[in-house]
């Protein structure tokens, strides 16, 4: 394999490989490198169905890491920005406002891109239809009676994928990858970036097997497409080469698991509903995300060992439960500017008291100040999709004021959609996105290192499928002058 390449990719989640998709449609593609720590997507499994436990797999968790990134195992929820009605749901949903975007390109490139890469998705495999075009009149009455609650009640169309035929479509975008002879590694972590005077000069590389294999390649480019699994090492790389970026918001919350009863019209009118609030008394974000109708929940393994919940939804396979995060967004103020490290801190505490295993604990037992116990699990109306989880007490690690936040969200919704405060529904801890660390960029996806490029959620950039996808198209768009 060469070891001077134009451009350098560091890893393969959805921003990485859209970018060389789109280098590809530009005829530029044939002198570019990707560098995976994780493996192809046929070798990426999860043994939790087999045997009943997370085995927290070495080198890596196949469920974070590997060809496509977390998408390849997520459920799949593809957002159609470009048909939302508004410029702000266009532009500002998420855990960022997208500054790159918007600095680059006007509202209607901006839905353009988003259109172009939705488009994408259909071409390799992706659903043509829609979720709730055609409610859109009960949508509206429910966002009515969401706002006299204090609470926003965003919809996107979306294209739901189902979590296998999201593994299968990467799959065909793998495979399409190395039919235009795209250079990929997998199983190679990027230990360092190689930076002379302020300008990028190459990566080295350490087998992710085997410690002592090591290597250097050189580019005239690189970008780093890291995904949230890598932020923290994003975050390292910014303290030793002086990488402008600023410290951003941390999400810290629970999986909260509750009946499709109860979510029925929730579920047929939206598919997921995002809710927004500022609860008092402290007024900080708190968001509902990622919902999963029939869907379960389920844990992935981050470096150290550090387990954190998600949810998954399929196609085919169906539980009889609802699962969505609820997000508290965390912004320190001066002089603490580690929220990557605070947020991995409550993660760790959390996994102590689960003996390495995910919490779960009914909400009416956080009402009456107490733990829940394997017994009253046994017996409880909603039934954990996630048997794995151990019965037990969040709140000695989530802290006081995560809590009160998420509690008394659960209690404005519950005033739109009855039944969401139920005291048999579940929380799961820890859930907790690491983009809180934002890389400072130019227009062009630049850093403050030249020829540094950046993008994902790793860079503090995006959230989400089609926001990562985008970006890694508008960087191919922007690097197709330079080669």
């Amino acid at each position: 394999m060469k070891k001077k390449y134009d451009l350098i990719i560091v890893g393969m989640g959805p921003s990485g490989v859209f970018c060389a998709y789109e280098l590809i449609q530009k005829n530029k593609h044939k002198n570019i490198l990707l560098i995976e720590q994780g493996r192809r997507i046929e070798c990426r499994e999860c043994p939790i169905e087999k045997v009943g436990k997370c085995l927290k797999c070495k080198p890596f968790c196949s469920i974070t890491s590997g060809f496509s990134g977390a998408g390849a195992f997520s459920d799949g929820k593809v957002n159609s920005y470009h048909l939302a009605t508004g410029v702000k749901d266009n532009l500002y949903m998420g855990g960022n406002d997208g500054p790159s975007f918007r600095a680059a390109l006007s509202v209607e490139e901006i839905k353009k891109l988003f259109a172009y890469t939705d488009d994408i998705y259909v071409k390799f495999g992706g659903n043509k239809e829609l979720t709730g075009l055609e409610y859109a009149d009960e949508i509206k009455k429910m966002q009515d009676k969401a706002k006299k609650e204090n609470l926003d009640l965003i919809y996107f169309p979306i294209r739901h994928l189902g979590t296998e035929k999201a593994h299968l479509l990467y799959a065909k975008l793998q495979k399409y990858l190395e039919d235009n002879d795209v250079n990929m590694m997998f199983d190679t972590t990027v230990s360092d970036l190689i930076v002379e005077n302020n300008e990028v000069k190459g990566v080295r590389t350490v087998s992710s097997f085997n410690k002592d294999e090591k290597n250097e390649f050189y580019a005239n480019n690189v970008c780093v497409a890291v995904g949230r699994k890598g932020a923290d090492w994003l975050t390292q790389m910014c303290q030793k080469y002086n990488i402008a970026n600023r410290s951003g918001a941390v999400d810290i919350g629970v999986r909260y698991e509750l009946p499709d009863e109860v979510m029925k019209d929730v579920n047929k009118y939206f598919y997921e509903a995002k809710f927004v609030g500022r609860p008092a008394p402290f007024c900080d974000k708190v968001r509902a995300f990622c919902q999963n109708p029939s869907g379960f929940v389920a844990t992935e393994v981050y470096d150290n060992a550090l387990t954190l919940v998600n949810g998954h939804s399929y196609m085919d396979r169906k539980s009889t439960n609802t699962n969505l995060a609820i997000l508290v967004s965390h912004k320190f103020n001066q002089p603490f500017n580690k929220p990557i490290q605070y947020g991995i801190n409550v993660a760790e505490n959390l996994n102590q008291l689960g003996a390495g295993n995910i919490i779960v604990q009914r909400l009416g037992d956080i009402y009456r100040g107490k733990r829940t116990w394997d017994f009253e699990l046994a017996k409880n109306k909603v039934v954990p999709t996630l048997k794995t989880a151990v019965a037990g007490d969040i709140t000695f690690a989530l802290g006081y004021r995560t809590m009160t936040d998420i509690l008394q969200f659960i209690r404005s919704v519950d005033k739109v959609v009855e039944g969401f405060a139920n005291p048999d529904n579940l929380l799961y801890a820890p859930e907790i996105k690491f983009y809180s660390n934002e890389i400072l960029l130019d227009k062009h996806f630049q850093t403050s290192v030249k020829n540094l490029y950046a993008v994902g959620d790793g860079a503090g950039q995006t959230t989400g499928l089609i926001m990562s996808s985008a970006a890694g198209v508008q960087l191919a768009r922007f690097l197709e002058e330079k080669f």
